[in-house]
């Protein structure tokens, strides 16, 4: 029996007295890009928050490569191979496009390739190279998006998650950082993508998950999701 990269049975979430995530469970297997879609309020990034050790679940269980980590503090989760991208990008636009990278390579596992890590990171997105030295703040909305990209990267992720990558960005850029995605891929790196551009994302994942009101809705590979009367009409308005 293979191991999966993530593996959640039974997750249990809330903020005080107000449940979020009622008995959730999903897979993410190695090597696969997998989507969650959902409506603002669904508990998605609930979710992020909750496997990168932010929130401590009130029941269930969270396994990285077959290994229990439900509980454990942030940096463990971290050094475990999870790390996410966030919603927002949330650099520190003051330092430099290098520095926001290096912040990254913090953990041990990460410390130790951290020059090779980075000149992967610059491949991968050749703007950040040339502009290296200057403030994240002198940046379009798209490229800081790739320093968010580029600096979770840094961390050595096992398991990718991001958090609506292309949220609020132009098309051309949407487009591009699409395309990086599926590179990272393959890289040979797990990715679990937030996303509410539904149809773009679908037609990249091996599998996903539809989360409404704190539970799994629906779920099955790329095309079946997007052949689905319900979802078609909920998140594609078809």
């Amino acid at each position: 029996m293979s191991i999966q990269a993530l593996e959640i049975k039974d997750l249990a979430v809330g903020y005080g007295d107000v449940s979020v995530l009622r008995g959730l469970s999903l897979t993410v297997g190695q090597g696969q890009l997998v989507a969650l879609i959902g409506a603002n309020g669904a508990g998605k990034t609930t979710l992020l928050r909750t496997i990168s050790g932010l929130l401590k679940p009130k029941g269930g269980s969270i396994n990285l490569d077959g290994v229990a980590v439900q509980g454990q503090p942030a940096h463990k989760v971290v050094e475990s191979g999870f790390v996410q991208s966030p919603e927002g990008k949330q650099l520190f636009l003051e330092m430099s496009i290098r520095e926001n990278l290096l912040v990254g390579a913090h953990n041990k596992r990460a410390r130790a390739v951290r020059d090779q890590t980075l000149q992967e990171v610059f491949e991968l997105f050749p703007i950040l190279e040339e502009r290296q030295k200057l403030p994240a703040s002198s940046l379009s909305g798209g490229q800081q998006q790739m320093v968010a990209v580029g600096r979770a990267l840094m961390a050595k992720p096992k398991l990718l998650a991001l958090d609506e990558p292309s949220l609020g960005l132009a098309p051309i850029m949407v487009d591009r950082l699409f395309e990086s995605i599926k590179r990272i891929r393959k890289l040979g790196v797990t990715v679990l993508v937030i996303e509410q551009n539904v149809f773009k994302v679908l037609q990249m994942a091996d599998y996903g998950y539809v989360l409404e009101n704190g539970r799994i809705s629906l779920h099955g590979s790329g095309p079946e999701l997007l052949a689905d009367e319900h979802l078609r009409a909920t998140y594609l308005g078809m």
